[in-house]
């Protein structure tokens, strides 16, 4: 049993719980006392939904191959306040009560799409001397991470309603879409912050092609298996 297996991650679940879910199902199938090679090819965030991508079997091995690729979101970011993790989750601070106009964001939204350096939040898994900088962030410490390069390549605006803006972003590998909800929002001077975020496409994957965890058994999981 091996392939790539995308599945619609529910909300609050890490993208380790589906893993760790998908592993038992095929090792209480196959009957095998070994550990089963299961793994994803790039991480949501337990506030995110939609398509994450699994790894069965030798496919595992194409994960680093498979973080490369583009990736697609609809996210909706709320303005007046910053958060500490860039989400719900973090202990919010207002900013601002101003309301832009609709022609102000789309000037925004526009000049959002290009190739700029993108600080990534700190509540992030991204490893600062062995240590993932989420760790270090609850602990208390000082984080400081180094600014990427990131691409947006399309980013449409779905619906604006104040204090809410639905957006749709197609973006490079690496991009964060809470650091772009948090650039977005300092350049329109009100703090901006992440509310919901679910991931629509992978390279050539497509949510709609997705199975519901509530759903999977052995049978879906080998009947669903992608091998090109």
């Amino acid at each position: 049993m091996e392939g790539v297996l995308l599945i619609n991650k529910p909300l609050g679940w890490t993208s380790f719980d589906v893993v760790k879910n998908i592993r038992r199902i095929i090792e209480n199938e196959l009957k095998t006392a070994k550990r089963f090679p299961v793994g994803h090819a790039g991480t949501l965030d337990p506030l995110a939904t939609g398509l994450l991508i699994i790894l069965v079997g030798s496919y595992t091995k194409k994960a680093s191959e498979l973080l490369k690729l583009d990736k697609e979101y609809i996210f909706t970011m709320k303005l007046g306040f910053t958060s500490t993790t860039d989400d719900e989750e973090g202990e919010k601070t207002a900013i601002s009560k101003l309301i832009p106009p609709r022609a102000d964001i789309d000037e925004v939204v526009q000049n959002f799409e290009k190739t700029y350096q993108q600080t990534p939040p700190i509540f992030s898994a991204i490893k600062i001397k062995g240590q993932k900088s989420y760790q270090l962030a609850r602990q208390g410490r000082s984080v400081v991470l180094e600014p990427r390069t990131v691409t947006v390549k399309r980013l449409e605006i779905l619906g604006y309603s104040y204090p809410l803006i639905e957006l749709r972003a197609a973006v490079s590998s690496g991009t964060y879409i809470r650091s772009l909800a948090r650039d977005i929002g300092d350049v329109l001077a009100t703090g901006g912050y992440v509310t919901s975020l679910r991931r629509t496409k992978v390279g050539q994957y497509d949510l709609n092609d997705a199975q519901d965890m509530e759903k999977i058994s052995a049978q879906s999981i080998s009947a669903n298996l992608l091998t090109k």
